[in-house]
């Protein structure tokens, strides 16, 4: 089984549209993507909704230097990543198919690297 990153981009205008009855019918359609991932053999092994960009931090690191700071992303973009799957699934086909399932309507696909192996070993 490999292990894969799904990365859940979305439009963050949805958080000025967030109901009681969207956040459930958003929970519900997440309910029934964690069925189909146990459908297909797969598992799900961590996965979050996040808060937006906005309120998130930018650290940037430089040799030596002190880490710079900042306040949200440098870009302004209405798209972002809301949220995240760690999926296992026996192959990238297999993931794929899951992704195309996901009730987002973007999802970058990557394999997680194995930083217990040596490159070699992997």
């Amino acid at each position: 089984m490999t292990t894969y990153m799904f990365l859940l981009i979305d439009d963050e205008s949805w958080h000025d549209e967030l109901s009681d009855e969207l956040w459930q019918k958003t929970m519900q359609l997440h309910a029934d993507f964690a069925q189909a991932v146990e459908a297909a053999g797969a598992r799900i092994l961590d996965g979050n909704a996040l808060e937006r960009s906005s309120d998130s931090t930018t650290v940037r690191n430089s040799d030596g230097g002190k880490p710079l700071m900042t306040d949200g992303p440098f870009l302004e973009t209405k798209e972002a990543i809301g949220g995240y799957y760690v999926i296992e699934a026996k192959d990238l086909d297999t993931a794929l198919e899951l992704a195309a399932k996901c009730p987002s309507p973007i999802v970058e696909v990557r394999p997680v690297i194995n930083t217990s192996a040596a490159p070699s070993d992997r």
